[in-house]
């Protein structure tokens, strides 16, 4: 049986995520934490020495649509409802970088 998280353990893991919590929510987010890391070590004593690995839960491989020119919106109706077009695109805020 693994030992129960503390709400000092939820403390510290709130402080290493940058997360607010309130007394309520830490007692909360132990128990939960406690039967989810329970949950995970009796998944880890399953024996699959017979389970052949796998990428996928899937039987078959999705398949690829095919890539072909389909019909879309003309330019001007793409722009028509944008708050700040110019020259025919999109203007957007500049993030990175001087003007």
């Amino acid at each position: 049986m693994l030992d129960d998280l503390t709400v000092g353990d939820v403390e510290r893991i709130a402080t290493l995520a940058r997360l607010a919590l309130t007394d309520e929510e830490k007692a909360l987010y132990a128990r939960q934490l406690t039967r989810i890391l329970e949950y995970a070590r009796l998944v880890g004593e399953l024996d699959t020495r017979e389970v052949p690995p796998t990428s996928s839960v899937l039987d078959e491989t999705p398949l690829e649509r095919p890539d072909t020119v389909r019909p879309s919106l003309e330019r001007e109706a793409a722009l028509a409802n944008a708050p700040d077009a110019a020259s025919g695109l999109f203007r957007v805020p500049r993030m990175l970088g001087e003007a």
